[in-house]
């Protein structure tokens, strides 16, 4: 955590797919972007993730041509439950980090042809990378502000938190619908536009406005 040598606990990592309608009209998903669908979840292992402050250094994965950068809001749960009220959902939420979901696009996109599961295009490892966390009891829920990623210093991601589709406590109350969330779950809240490709030695540097940044390189 920020400014501190305490770690958290990571259970289980959960994503929401498609859920600022620019980046889902970029994957084609106009129905979605247009609203007629709902954003949806997949799942990371827990021991994917790749966290902590500093310049992080991740691995470019096997099996891959087309390595794709996504920056988010991540929400760390201090508590769970199930069919949580939109209501009460923020108050289950530790902090917030900023964070990568990286994507093997060319085997998700072969996996998406055949009807497949997405795993081992979102799940492998190392997929997950998340900054040093900030109590939400410091910064609040963080609802506007900017979301942004450069590659090598040139801005390819930048975007605002309110324009989320789910907002925070939206994607808690569904998700809690489907799973019994408890503390130490981790939620990528979702994309905006200009996801594109990573090349070994790339620099990548993200921040979301109230949260905080992250650095990351690739190796």
């Amino acid at each position: 955590m920020r400014d501190s040598e305490a770690l958290f606990p990571v259970r289980r990592i959960f994503c929401v797919g498609r859920n600022y309608a620019e980046h889902a009209r970029e994957m084609g998903a106009t129905a979605q972007a247009d609203g007629l669908e709902p954003p949806f979840f997949f799942t990371k292992p827990g021991d994917a993730l790749v966290g902590g402050a500093g310049e992080l250094a991740v691995a470019y994965p096997p099996l891959t041509a087309n390595l794709h950068h996504e920056v988010e809001m991540v929400v760390a749960l201090g508590a769970g439950g199930a069919n949580i009220a939109v209501d009460d959902a923020l108050g289950l939420v530790f902090g917030y980090g900023v964070g990568l979901d990286l994507t093997r696009r060319d085997i998700q996109a072969k996996a998406k042809e055949k009807g497949h599961p997405w795993d081992m295009g979102k799940g492998f490892d190392q997929s997950a990378v998340c900054s040093s966390l900030v109590p939400a009891a410091r910064i609040g829920h963080p609802a506007h502000g900017r979301i942004w990623l450069k590659v090598n210093g040139a801005i390819r991601q930048d975007g605002d938190l309110g324009q989320m589709g789910w907002k925070v406590a939206d994607i808690i109350a569904n998700l809690s619908t489907m799973v019994r969330l408890e503390a130490g779950d981790l939620i990528y809240t979702g994309t905006p536009a200009g996801v594109g490709p990573l090349l070994r030695g790339d620099l990548l540097e993200a921040g979301v406005d109230g949260v905080g940044c992250l650095t990351a390189r690739i190796v």
